[in-house]
């Protein structure tokens, strides 16, 4: 069963992750030195950058009128969403900034090629950083699926604090309320000056 807007989603027709334990690693550990291509044409070393980041993680996106990476993709615990929770980032990325996040990112092993139609169509205030080699995904040991013979990161968003991971969203469900979530959050917990 495929819904067919990328945006408008009836969630309890989606199955919702599990929490596999998949992330339970990742608070606490300090961002390995990679460099990942963004959408802005740079290239980002998340290790490098102080203050507060915001790095929210997703398998996907989709493109209009495209067939899915698969018939069934949205049984897949965790895969639909990925549009939905990109342009909720976009939508309270104001808010997000004003609430102490220095800097915000989406994160996929897709292309930069796909990631940058996908930024230029949903206009991000954001870069969206590829991870296409998965030498980030490696080094952290992110959760990941594999689908269709490609290995796709499962939702999570990150709080990164001067390289350091003070808190993990994982698993997330409904994708379209991660943003919402991690702005409370960032409200309750001010960065330390």
């Amino acid at each position: 069963m495929a819904q067919p807007s990328l945006t408008d989603v009836d969630w309890s027709q989606i199955p919702a992750p599990a929490d596999d334990g998949g992330a339970a690693h990742l608070k606490g550990l300090i961002l390995p030195a990679i460099s990942l291509r963004a959408t802005d044409d740079n290239s980002v070393d998340l290790s490098a950058l102080s203050g507060r980041t915001v790095v929210f993680a997703y398998p996907r996106t989709g493109e209009p009128g495209k067939i899915a990476l698969v018939d069934d993709w949205d049984m897949i615990p965790g895969a639909r969403g990925c549009t939905p929770q990109t342009c909720a980032f976009r939508d309270l990325f104001a808010e997000l900034k004003a609430a102490g996040a220095a800097q915000v990112f989406g994160l996929s092993t897709q292309s930069n090629e796909y990631q940058t139609e996908m930024a230029s169509r949903l206009h991000l205030p954001f870069p969206v950083l590829s991870d296409e080699k998965l030498a980030f995904t490696r080094a952290l040991n992110l959760p990941t699926m594999e689908v269709a013979g490609l290995t796709l990161i499962k939702r999570l968003a990150l709080i990164v604090d001067d390289a350091k991971i003070t808190h993990v969203f994982y698993p997330v469900f409904p994708p379209d309320r991660n943003a919402g979530d991690v702005l409370d959050w960032l409200k309750a917990h001010p960065a330390k000056a």
